[in-house]
């Protein structure tokens, strides 16, 4: 199971909210650069990257700062404000691995068809849901999409990729869903990323036997509950 450490980048630095909250922000750091770094010294793979103030208002103000993050190296994946071909091909540019379609992929299905058309397996999707439905705008809004329906019509659309993100554990570390992450990796097509309430490593253990490709892990490494190295270690070894 592949390990995703976040970097949630808002004015330029790495920081933190709590199940989506923007009046909830904790700063990390000022340099996400020399974060990434620490997290790939530990033997990160993979660097999960949200533009939060891209989510909000679906503009890209720290597009820079994700450049010199793709600059680094490594399998980079970058969600956030990303609305229109045009936004998606400008990270794709800059090296990164994936983007990822949240809004979009609600609000503009021709968008997500057309994107997945051009770049395939270069496009993932992120699914946010709160009590059931789905919510887009950096979270703000809600809708009337059910989840899990709607990660079973991404995948007969083609979305190979899906990082599900259950807002209401998000940044709290009080663990996951294993049902929930069962169910949705039932389909062994789909590429399923957990993301939201990682607290300790053995979250990350539960979530091994539910069959998802990755989890994402954001808070608690930032707040020492267990180090990037020990989640890597963990999701390579073998269930037997």
């Amino acid at each position: 199971m592949e390990i995703f450490p976040a970097i949630d980048i808002m004015g330029g630095a790495a920081v933190r909210l709590t199940r989506g909250a923007f009046d909830t922000k904790k700063v990390y750091s000022d340099s996400p650069e020399e974060v990434y770094r620490a997290f790939l010294k530990e033997g990160a793979r993979h660097l999960h990257i949200v533009d939060l103030d891209g989510a909000r208002a679906g503009l890209n103000p720290n597009f820079e700062t994700v450049k010199a993050l793709a600059a680094i190296g490594g399998d980079t994946e970058i969600g956030g404000g990303i609305r229109d071909m045009r936004r998606a091909e400008s990270y794709l540019n800059l090296g990164v691995s994936r983007v990822i379609l949240g809004t979009a992929a609600v609000e503009n299905p021709a968008f997500l068809k057309e994107a997945l058309k051009e770049w395939g397996e270069l496009v993932a999707v992120g699914v946010d849901v709160l009590d059931g439905f789905v919510r887009v705008a950096g979270w703000e809004k809600g809708s009337r999409i059910n989840g899990e329906e709607f990660v079973l019509k991404l995948a007969e659309e083609g979305v190979k990729r899906i990082i599900y993100t259950d807002i209401s554990r998000d940044g709290v570390m009080r663990g996951v869903d294993n049902e929930l992450y069962r169910r949705l990796s039932a389909n062994k097509d789909t590429k399923i990323i957990a993301s939201g309430g990682i607290g300790s490593l053995e979250d990350i253990g539960g979530l091994k036997s539910t069959g998802v490709y990755g989890v994402i892990v954001g808070k608690a490494i930032y707040e020492k509950a267990f180090s990037v190295s020990e989640a890597v270690k963990l999701g390579d070894e073998n269930d037997n």
